[in-house]
């Protein structure tokens, strides 16, 4: 059990959610798991948070109070393009729809995920995305 609990050891994730029982629980998840996470209301927390932590991997809600997921990211891309990165990005969103999913595509995010969040498949894209082994 003591190497499953650290198959995200030295992972970064940056989660941004303006609900913060979702920035709880994702934090609980991935910190069990061994994953260094910090967390953000707001696009404008996240990009503030940016400026000194380097996240492998952005998990952004769509729908944030100052400005959308959509925006953050075209920032985020802008800021990590500076550094010759390019961080994959996770959607988080309660919009379901086949356009909402393609919006999200085209607009740079890697993964689209529907809320209430399948926490297992979360952890299995995370995995896939960091390059890690498949997540038993």
């Amino acid at each position: 059990m003591s190497n499953e609990s650290m198959f995200f050891k030295g992972l970064r994730l940056l989660v941004v959610d303006d609900d913060p029982d979702t920035r709880t629980l994702l934090t609980f998840l991935f910190e069990l798991d061994g994953a260094e996470i910090v967390t953000a209301a707001s696009a404008s927390e996240a990009l503030e948070v940016m400026s000194f932590f380097k996240p492998d991997i952005l998990i952004s809600d769509i729908c944030l109070p100052d400005e959308d997921g959509y925006s953050l990211l075209r920032k985020v891309r802008n800021l990590e393009a500076g550094r010759g990165r390019k961080i994959p990005a996770i959607a988080l969103t309660a919009s379901v729809s086949d356009e909402d999913r393609i919006h999200a595509l085209v607009a740079g995010f890697q993964i689209y995920l529907s809320k209430p969040i399948d926490l297992e498949k979360l952890t299995c894209v995370v995995a896939d995305l960091a390059g890690l082994k498949q997540y038993a």
